[in-house]
């Protein structure tokens, strides 16, 4: 069975809980209250292994290490490499100019080879029949 590492906004987001309902496909979820040393590797293990690495942006992500890991996965491994934003994460929303700033960051993830949705239900649409 194919599997697909979930990576993407933490923070109490809901949006993994929405997409693994609609998905027929494995998964890996790298959240974590307490991020250890043994976790931080088990994610870099999860990354190279599983046939998809998904990174769902949200309004509600403070880090940006997300941006830097989907970007340099659509450079390395373009072909398993899935970017998508949401525009609205529980009442949170970003602004317009982050908006105009994710959008181009979709294309130009694209560019590199890379697949870029704009919904859960295209994500898991492409993740289920691919």
């Amino acid at each position: 069975m194919k599997k697909v590492f979930l990576g993407g906004t933490c923070n109490g987001s809901t949006w993994r809980d929405t997409l693994i309902k609609n998905l027929k496909i494995d998964y890996f979820k790298p959240c974590a209250e307490h991020w250890t040393t043994e976790m931080m590797e088990e994610e870099i293990k999860q990354r190279a292994e599983c046939d998809f690495c998904l990174y769902v942006i949200t309004p509600k992500m403070t880090g940006i290490y997300s941006i830097a890991e989907v970007v340099d996965d659509s450079n390395k491994r373009p072909g398993k490499t899935i970017f998508s934003y949401l525009t609205e994460d529980e009442g949170y929303v970003f602004s317009e100019h982050q908006l105009k700033s994710l959008e181009q960051t979709g294309k130009m993830i694209q560019e590199n080879g890379a697949a870029f949705f704009k919904t859960l239900t295209e994500t898991a649409d492409y993740l289920n029949n691919h």
